[in-house]
């Protein structure tokens, strides 16, 4: 693995921490503020949501790995198209997840599991919420940030100089 590949890597799982800080942080500060729970449904049980958002967080973390590594960083730039892709993607992935894990039954009555009308009605209330939103903008954002730092990011060449020690000349 190339150097370049290395502080990709380092820098994609900082990002995905911060991306799972980040969206605990909003949830919180929703449900607080909206007087409302993340996963509304008692049927769905205590592993729903925070299967969702670790899934998204999964998916945006090898989305980000996927931008790092395939990409020189002599042509690394700001990927606003694949950020934002990003985030429709992680929006999608939290909705679809809940609405799999609560068709699975995870948490139901075993007399309930399993109704697809009841997943899909989880999975749209989900989808109408602000927490699905909420996860698409900041993964949007991190993925953006994300790249910004890998465009930003100069081949180094020896230890960092001050302007009178470079040798311009």
């Amino acid at each position: 693995m190339r150097d370049y590949q290395k502080y990709a890597t380092v820098v994609a799982i900082f990002a995905a921490v911060l991306l799972a800080a980040l969206l605990v942080a909003a949830f919180g500060l929703i449900s607080l503020l909206a007087d409302t729970d993340v996963i509304s449904d008692p049927n769905a049980g205590p592993l729903v949501g925070p299967v969702m958002t670790a899934a998204a967080v999964v998916l945006v973390l090898i989305l980000m790995l996927l931008l790092g590594l395939r990409t020189r960083p002599e042509n690394q730039r700001i990927a606003v198209g694949y950020s934002l892709g990003a985030g429709f993607a992680a929006l999608a992935v939290f909705v679809l997840v809940g609405g799999v894990l609560y068709a699975l039954g995870t948490g139901v009555p075993a007399d309930t599991a399993g109704l697809p009308g009841d997943s899909a009605g989880f999975a749209a209330s989900v989808l109408l919420g602000p927490f699905a939103v909420t996860t698409g903008i900041l993964a949007f954002i991190v993925t953006l940030l994300y790249s910004l730092v890998l465009a930003s990011r100069m081949p180094e060449r020896g230890p960092p100089q001050w302007p009178w020690e470079r040798d311009n000349g």
